[in-house]
């Protein structure tokens, strides 16, 4: 592999204290957004009532270690990566301010504490479950799809696609049908929500060399797949009211949401600029979000 390239914005190489070099290994914009889908486990597996807060603190704290643990892990391994693409040259592990050593240690004090709240103060199950979420992205994912296959966002979302059936699993010590509808809806969201930004970064994903979509099969097929994912996404959004697991407020709010991205998707298919593919990423954030928060006060109405 070639040496990593120098970092083409003077903004990489301002010094940053430690605590948050180690902080911003956790990923933690997107370990909010997980956190935040595990928590909506939580309340949808407790019927008539709120789920005991001795569980929910424990469980969220433990999911929220593990996840900063596995996101450590994947900056570690994808170093030399990270070092090449102008948006995450900025990381300690691309910089060198943090060593493997380093990085090592704090992932696996950072796990270690996650398993031990999740099994002792949680249940074993979801430890268990998430360990295997764990090993899914930070080894699984990040070493052997992601490198190798253009579909590794298609297949490597399962393990994203995990924290509703964590929190789940938390609560009733179970993972239900309804929970892995959940785990489903999230692991359609991934490939359109990630296309998105890889439409807009493709100049930078080809410095990386990672066989991203749009550089081994081109722009437009990607963009056509983008439209293609949200609308299966839309469908499956409608499996929680098929199924009886909420009621009309849900259903009205994911026919509203879906299309919004529906509109959002075809725009990119059609009428494509790096704006909108940008407006599109930012608004399948705010789409699951929105989405699962319908869950809940549908759940609680």
């Amino acid at each position: 592999m070639s040496a990593p390239s120098a970092p083409s914005s003077p903004t990489a190489l301002v010094p940053m204290p430690k605590w948050r070099q180690y902080w911003l290994l956790t990923k933690p914009r997107v370990t909010q957004l997980a956190v935040f889908c595990a928590v909506i486990g939580m309340f949808l597996a407790t019927e008539g009532g709120l789920p005991a807060w001795q569980v929910v603190l424990p469980a969220t704290a433990g999911i929220w270690l593990l996840a900063g643990a596995a996101f450590a892990v994947n900056c570690l391994i994808e170093s030399e990566i990270d070092a090449r693409m102008r948006r995450t040259q900025g990381r300690a592990t691309a910089r060198g301010d943090l060593s493997r050593r380093q990085v090592l240690t704090f992932a696996a004090l950072v796990g270690a504490t996650g398993m031990v709240l999740l099994y002792f103060w949680v249940n074993p199950l979801t430890m268990w479950l998430t360990l295997a979420t764990f090993i899914g992205y930070a080894l699984i994912y990040t070493v052997l799809l992601k490198p190798n296959t253009p579909q590794n966002i298609v297949i490597g979302g399962l393990s994203g696609a995990m924290p509703p059936a964590l929190g789940w699993a938390a609560v009733a010590n179970a993972v239900p049908a309804q929970a892995w509808v959940l785990v489903l809806i999230i692991f359609m969201w991934t490939p359109p929500h990630f296309w998105a930004l890889a439409l807009y970064k493709t100049d930078d994903f080809r410095e990386s060399g990672l066989p991203m979509l749009p550089i081994t099969h081109g722009a437009e097929f990607t963009r056509l797949q983008v439209f293609l994912y949200t609308i299966a996404l839309v469908a499956t959004t409608l499996l929680p009211f098929a199924i009886r697991m909420s009621g009309w407020l849900y259903l009205l709010a994911a026919l509203v949401l879906g299309a919004w991205f529906l509109w959002h998707a075809w725009r990119i298919w059609k009428h494509y600029s790096d704006a909108l593919a940008r407006k599109t990423f930012r608004f399948s954030i705010i789409y699951l979000a929105a989405l699962f928060a319908a869950l809940l006060l549908d759940h609680y109405l």
